[in-house]
């Protein structure tokens, strides 16, 4: 299923936006893992930036984490991770404050990219998204491990963790899609 980001439902009208919608700012988060507080201040963190859309690559655990996503700003786009419990749960809780979940794979198109959006934990998936040729941007998660790096002809974004659990660092990722250039973000 691709997704297509159109310009005046991700960006707030108060927002300034290119007129050719090929320039997007688009937040990548990942492994919140229930962590409230870290949740809470990523969104706010998000909220304060230039963001016209959000893509989460799962593990967000369970359905009483969504009321604080209902503070993002900008409509979010998400995959299910291999920790997520009451999938049909959450993915009704983010519905109802106007955010997205795609099972485990989405495609979405932002400004002029081609993103594959998964959690990462299967690595046959993971290395055939990476390699096939047919995305600009391959986003995952499941790894903790923050890292932007291009693979053959494919920027590969893994934002790291939100929750700090494993790696003791809280961060996401912001890709500017007209520039394919992304940066890490602490906070």
């Amino acid at each position: 299923m691709l997704t297509e980001c159109k310009i005046s439902t991700c960006i707030p009208r108060t927002q300034s936006r290119s007129t050719d919608g090929s320039e997007l700012q688009v937040g990548i988060l990942a492994d919140s893992h229930d962590c409230l507080p870290k949740i809470k201040d990523a969104i706010d963190r998000l909220n304060s930036e230039t963001i016209e859309l959000v893509l989460h690559a799962g593990d967000y655990s369970a359905p009483f984490v969504t009321p604080y996503y209902k503070a993002l700003k900008v409509h979010m786009i998400g995959v299910f991770g291999n920790n997520d419990a009451e999938k049909g749960q959450l993915r009704d809780r983010f519905a109802e404050a106007g955010h997205e979940i795609n099972g485990r794979f989405a495609e979405v198109q932002a400004g002029n990219l081609r993103i594959a959006l998964t959690h990462g934990d299967e690595d046959d998936l993971l290395r055939s998204l990476t390699t096939c040729g047919g995305y600009d941007v391959v986003v995952h998660g499941h790894t903790h491990q923050a890292k932007i790096a291009e693979e053959e002809g494919t920027l590969v974004i893994n934002p790291g963790e939100i929750c700090g659990y494993l790696t003791g660092k809280n961060t996401f990722a912001i890709l500017n899609t007209s520039e394919r250039k992304a940066r890490l973000c602490s906070f």
